[in-house]
């Protein structure tokens, strides 16, 4: 029999802006982010928590007053973990420490933007929070520019930072001397990387996130990563683990892809949408002005879903009528 549909899917239901199985399904994300954020301000302090509280705060509010707005009551959709999600996943993805009215500005675009200019939650067809940091990164790259400084002298941001700006050297000579574990991805990354995975792992446990395109996406870009790393030299374009534990790669592998909202409902079209998402976060890395391009690539993939599933549904239909 030709698979339909997801296991892992739980979209939200266009009639109710908060059913049960949603909140739900919200705070056990909420959750699982824990172990990520514990590593993160363990590595650089309250800065982290400076920007969940501001981030958080202020998803709650914006949500509360948009639905207000909307001559709904606020207390449930307010309250159901999705705007709370948001909030941190854009704490998250900014530095540490961020000045607080770009990050006020990317959780505005986010919730009164991308969320509820759609109508709310399970009608937006663009990640909120990866517009809110989109919009927020290109309105003010200099403040998403500015990382803390550890002082054990490793790059603070990410790796893909210097991989850019590389200018002659080898990867060899661009890195610590001792390239092992934790000097990889930027300070704090690869344990960073570890918690969110996770994390991550037990969304896909209990059924809560889409595993294919959490494995295509991570599969996708370690094979462009193969493909395009000439073992070091001053072209080269980054090793796997580099790829792998740079950046926000895994939590958006866990995170951010798996939002079922705005990627596709169907098995076949989530590997592509994956895989998708994967080839276009290695080329904004590689080729692209920002080092980090995942909500770039987040974004254009969210853009490609309903094509997918439309694809996919016509395949799927096709063959069940050969099978007939």
């Amino acid at each position: 029999m030709v698979e339909q549909r997801s296991t892992a899917e739980h979209r939200p239901d266009p009639g109710s802006d908060s059913p049960p199985r949603v909140m739900s399904i919200m705070w056990q994300t909420n959750l699982a982010l824990l172990p990520g954020i514990v590593v993160l301000v363990y590595f650089f302090g309250a800065l982290y928590l400076q920007n969940l509280v501001i981030a958080v705060l202020a998803s709650l509010g914006m949500e509360a007053l948009a639905v207000t707005m909307r001559n709904k009551r606020w207390q449930e959709p307010t309250l159901d973990g999705s705007v709370v999600l948001t909030g941190v996943l854009i704490a998250l993805a900014a530095p540490p420490g961020i000045a607080a009215f770009p990050l006020l500005c990317a959780v505005a675009s986010a919730v009164l933007l991308a969320k509820h200019a759609f109508g709310g939650i399970g009608r937006n067809l663009f990640n909120p929070a990866m517009v809110g940091y989109a919009i927020a990164l290109v309105s003010f790259p200099s403040a998403f520019a500015i990382w803390p400084v550890p002082t054990d002298g490793m790059t603070a941001a990410t790796a893909l930072d210097s991989l850019k700006t590389v200018d002659g050297l080898t990867m060899a000579e661009m890195r610590q001397p001792i390239n092992g574990f934790g000097q990889i991805g930027g300070y704090g990354a690869e344990q960073a990387g570890i918690a969110f995975a996770l994390g991550g792992a037990y969304l896909l446990w209990k059924h809560l996130a889409a595993w294919r395109v959490t494995c295509s996406f991570v599969l996708g870009l370690i094979a462009c990563a193969v493909l395009g790393y000439d073992n070091g030299s001053s072209t080269t374009g980054g090793s796997p683990l580099l790829h792998l534990f740079s950046g926000g790669t895994l939590l958006a592998a866990f995170f951010v892809l798996t939002d079922p909202v705005t990627h596709p409902s169907r098995a076949l079209a989530q590997w592509w949408f994956g895989g998708l998402a994967a080839l276009l976060t290695y080329a904004i890395r590689t080729l692209g002005a920002y080092p980090d391009g995942i909500a770039f690539a987040v974004l254009l993939a969210n853009g490609c879903a309903p094509l997918l599933n439309a694809w996919a549904a016509s395949r799927d239909a096709r063959r069940a009528a050969a099978a007939q």
